[in-house]
């Protein structure tokens, strides 16, 4: 394999996706136009040395110093533009200000911070200095963060100043941890601010010439089954792997605003909302709100000139129950979604409400985009689309052979080659490696089969599959039956232990607010029924039960193995 300077091999990136950008596409704003001649053409020539910090954003703001990088919008309705020469320049003094206060290369930093500017020159900060940097998301609990801070074993801990007495709490005991707070005040004793760690460090830092696979990231994966586990990117497989994301999947150039309106301690942040966008120079958009409201994001697509937008699937299931028509959205081009699949009947809504279809994308924390509907193929609505450049993705079966078109199997991940952007395996649990790294593939843990064409479709987690009375029955297809109704907001599909079935389907429904019914039991049997016409009457759901809300992970998943063992726990007690 060849090796290319890490600078050297950016720049080469961008001039080929500015030449096929251009390439007969003088009136089209579209990069991303050949899928085939992608994936024949993609060559993983990762080199030794990689620093996207370096050779990455350093390249844009030096070709192009004055673009914006990150529009930050507050919730009180200010906004501010930072270019990319300003948030190089930033994030070098923090680089000097971290190294200050004894933070080295290889050193790991717990950070939990919301949607601020600090986050994302934070990120660019320990990048430069090649500090571990270890996302958490706001949501996360006393003892969520004294796992993450156990586990990872942070020598540092970076959070807002609404946190310190939490972080007090849980580090009462712990001798030796550097803590910083974002705060524009003083901090308490034994904290360092932030702010002025980067106001006083020099604008001259002498970068970490970090490796390639070397550690750059560490993601406590939220999971729909058991405790986090830390997953390690590299700074090859997220520093350069997303490159890929924002080339093929967002379809982004320099002139594009994308909008990824996920909590900066999720790894969707680093596909569509740093990596992704900023690896084809485009401008991040950030708004900083403690909590999703439909409205408010809708007013926000129609007053900004957003021109991509990325929410999870919950996100779009709340939209399409406002009044679309209301808002001209004259810059949107582009919407995606990621996280689990999405139903047909939303999307259907949302285009026909826009006029811009969605398209989804598959991927976890430990791949990267591995699956996508791009814009250059034709939608297969309800499937994930195909393999992503640089991606070999099939079925295997539970002994790791390839599977036949329509065969159900487990979705894998060939690792020979390795794709740029896949993990090497979870830190410190070797039991789970061995697990899902079979032979010549990565096991993703989800059921899913492919078409003819090479698409693929998701049926469920491996965890997640039905057994009744001899039927495999998938929950997301009784899940996108139930969502045709108009009386359902969402739902989730588990098992239910039953004596003479093995088990039977039921389905936990939240009703839209908009829902008019006088009988419960009246709708339970019409929701019943309309699955039977909808799908194959076999998955209709034996059970239902309403409830206020789903159980979901910090990334937008709902939780089946929460609602599956409280109704087994329930059924057998």
């Amino acid at each position: 394999m060849r090796l290319i300077k890490g600078a050297t091999f950016h720049t080469y990136l961008y001039s080929l996706r500015t030449r096929i950008t251009h390439r007969g596409y003088a009136a089209s704003r579209t990069g991303f136009n050949d899928y085939n001649q992608a994936r024949e053409e993609f060559k993983s020539n990762v080199p030794k040395s990689y620093n996207f910090s370096i050779d990455c954003f350093d390249v844009i703001a030096r070709k192009k110093p004055n673009s914006t990088a990150l529009w930050l919008l507050e919730d009180a309705g200010s906004d501010r533009k930072y270019s990319y020469s300003q948030l190089s320049e930033l994030s070098k003094k923090l680089a000097n200000g971290l190294e200050s206060c004894g933070l080295k290369r290889g050193d790991r930093v717990l950070a939990i911070l919301p949607r601020i500017v600090e986050w994302w020159i934070l990120n660019l900060a320990c990048i430069r200095a090649g500090v571990v940097l270890c996302p958490g998301t706001t949501l996360l609990t006393q003892k969520d963060i004294a796992l993450r801070l156990e586990k990872s074993a942070a020598t540092a801990v970076i959070v807002h100043q609404d946190l310190i007495d939490v972080i007090e709490k849980v580090t009462s005991e712990k001798r030796g941890l550097t803590k910083i707070c974002v705060t524009n005040e003083t901090c308490r004793d034994g904290w360092l601010n932030l702010n002025f760690l980067m106001n006083k460090g020099s604008p001259n830092h002498k970068h970490a010439d970090t490796l390639s696979s070397e550690l750059m990231h560490i993601y406590f994966t939220s999971g729909t089954t058991g405790t986090p586990k830390m997953t390690p990117q590299t700074h090859a497989s997220y520093g350069l792997g997303h490159y890929g994301t924002g080339r093929y999947w967002l379809d982004l150039t320099d002139q594009d605003v994308m909008w990824c309106n996920a909590d900066t301690g999720w790894a969707k942040i680093a596909y569509s909302g740093t990596f992704g966008p900023w690896s084809q120079g485009s401008t991040v958009f950030v708004h900083n709100t403690k909590k999703f409201d439909p409205e408010l994001t809708l007013k926000v697509l129609s007053d900004y000139p957003i021109t991509t937008f990325c929410t999870a699937p919950t996100g779009y299931r709340f939209i399409v129950q406002q009044n679309l028509e209301k808002y001209k959205m004259n810059a949107l081009s582009h919407a995606v979604s990621a996280a689990e699949p999405l139903n047909p009947e939303v999307m259907d809504i949302f285009e026909s409400g826009t006029g811009v279809p969605i398209r989804e994308g598959y991927g976890q924390t430990e791949t990267g985009l591995a699956c996508g509907t791009f814009k250059c193929i034709e939608t297969k609505q309800g499937s994930m689309g195909k393999a992503s450049p640089g991606f070999d993705m099939c079925i295997v079966d539970n002994d790791g052979v390839r599977q036949e078109p329509y065969a159900e199997g487990n979705l894998a991940i060939s690792i020979s080659p390795r794709p740029i952007a896949l993990f090497s395996g979870y830190l410190d649990d070797e039991e789970r490696n061995d697990r899902v790294f079979v032979g010549d593939y990565y096991l993703t843990g989800d059921r899913a089969y492919q078409d003819e064409d090479e698409y693929f479709w998701f049926v469920g987690r491996a965890d997640d599959v039905i057994l009744s009375a001899g039927y495999r029955i998938g929950p997301f297809e009784v899940e996108s039956a139930l969502q045709e109704h108009p009386a359902v907001l969402e739902s989730a599909v588990v098992s239910s232990p039953d004596s003479l079935r093995g088990e039977v389907v039921k389905a936990f429904v939240v009703l839209n607010e908009q829902a008019m019914y006088d009988n419960e039991e009246e709708l339970k049997m019409e929701l019943q029924d309309h699955v039977k016409q909808t799908t194959a009457p076999y998955k209709y759901p034996r059970l239902i039960e309403f409830v206020k809300d789903l159980p979901k992970t910090v990334s937008g998943k709902t939780r089946r193995v929460e609602l599956r063992e409280r109704e087994w726990k329930n059924i057998q007690s």
